[in-house]
């Protein structure tokens, strides 16, 4: 190579390095890592912007009036955004699987709703359609407690599933997910007695998970592409309801929140557990789905705005579920690890099934 050459090569290397040295400190720096921030809290894609969206109202109550346009959309967009939710999320319940996963998923499903029917009865006849007013149990309503009852957090059961149980009981959530949404607490308070709901709006409940559950069976493309949406819009149906809500109201019943969440979690667990074992399960599946999903926080607004008898209850029962969503996620994943534990040493020696293993297995036999 001539010196010119040689020049050339050397000064466009020294024009090129900071560049260069500039692409590499942005491939290993990775920002601010505000979504696994956000993602340590439990539920937290829900829980954080709910919170903030609160202590906007609190703080600045007349903001989103102020600004118009779509900034005022999204604070009081809950609806809309919740129905797109549910398409979302129907198009992820594959209907050629249900009939394999029925027995587990199915046992798990019906449990959820006997105890979400019992709790309405049993409370319909004590407390009636409005919340408790006064003392330590103010804000406490039927509402309440059969919303944090009817829906799983199908994320963490999946997650608990694939590290303690086998791949058939992560899956049987895809029948599990037929509780998402309003409709089940509606039959539930409707037959318990209390204020009941016209068939046109238990079907416009229900309809949104349907046309999903169409769209994503007739073309799993399509399938894959509403999929993919559900955990991008949780945060902002999350806001959205947080902007309904006061941070008062929050504090008020924190330890109301903490308590029903403590009391759901022993309840469930212990129902579920039954049930798991008597179908032919050791249980860890049953503790697992002992949670509250997040997106149950929007189900009393949902049932106030399709009955407004419901309207009183409907903030605290949000602020409530909310409460219960976070007590379930801190206390099921510990609960499950020391549960599966238990199964192991009674299993007396027997090798403990590795679902990890067992995909890997088959994943190299068909190679």
């Amino acid at each position: 190579m001539s010196l010119s050459g040689s020049r050339f090569l050397l000064s466009f290397t020294i024009y090129r390095e900071p560049e260069i040295q500039s692409r590499e400190h942005l491939k290993r720096s990775k920002g601010m890592q505000l979504k696994k921030s956000i993602e340590r809290v439990p539920g937290g894609m829900m829980i954080v912007p709910l919170l903030c969206g609160a202590a906007l109202t609190t703080f600045a109550p007349h903001a989103a009036p102020f600004f118009g346009s779509f900034t005022n959309a999204l604070c009081n967009g809950a609806l809309p955004i919740l129905a797109v939710f549910y398409v979302c999320m129907g198009a992820r319940i594959s209907v050629a699987a249900l009939p394999q996963l029925l027995k587990k998923g199915g046992a798990l499903l019906g449990t959820k709703i006997a105890l979400g029917f019992l709790a309405s009865l049993t409370l319909g006849r004590l407390l009636g359609i409005e919340p408790i007013h006064s003392g330590i149990f103010a804000g406490l309503s039927t509402l309440a407690v059969v919303a944090a009852i009817n829906d799983t957090n199908g994320g963490l059961y999946m997650a608990l599933m694939e590290q303690y149980g086998r791949p058939e009981e992560s899956a049987a959530y895809s029948v599990m997910t037929l509780e998402s949404g309003p409709f089940l607490t509606m039959v539930s308070l409707g037959v318990a007695g209390l204020s009941g709901f016209p068939w046109q709006t238990l079907v416009g409940a229900i309809l949104p998970l349907a046309v999903g559950m169409l769209l994503g069976n007739l073309d799993h493309e399509m399938r894959d592409f509403l999929a993919r949406a559900v955990p991008v819009i949780i945060p902002f149906f999350a806001f959205a309801l947080g902007c309904t809500l006061d941070l008062h109201q929050i504090l008020r019943a924190g330890l109301l929140g903490v308590g029903l969440g403590l009391l759901l979690v022993a309840v469930s667990a212990i129902a579920l557990i039954t049930v798991d074992r008597f179908i032919g399960g050791d249980g860890t599946a049953g503790i697992a789905a002992a949670t509250t999903a997040g997106n149950a926080a929007a189900v009393p607004t949902l049932i106030a705005v399709a009955n407004p008898s419901y309207a009183p209850a409907a903030a605290s029962a949000t602020v409530l579920v909310a409460a219960c969503v976070i007590v379930s996620s801190l206390l099921v994943p510990p609960l499950t690890a020391l549960w599966n534990r238990h199964v192991r040493r009674g299993t007396k020696g027997k090798p403990y099934p590795n679902p990890r293993a067992e995909i890997d297995a088959k994943t190299s036999h068909s190679r």
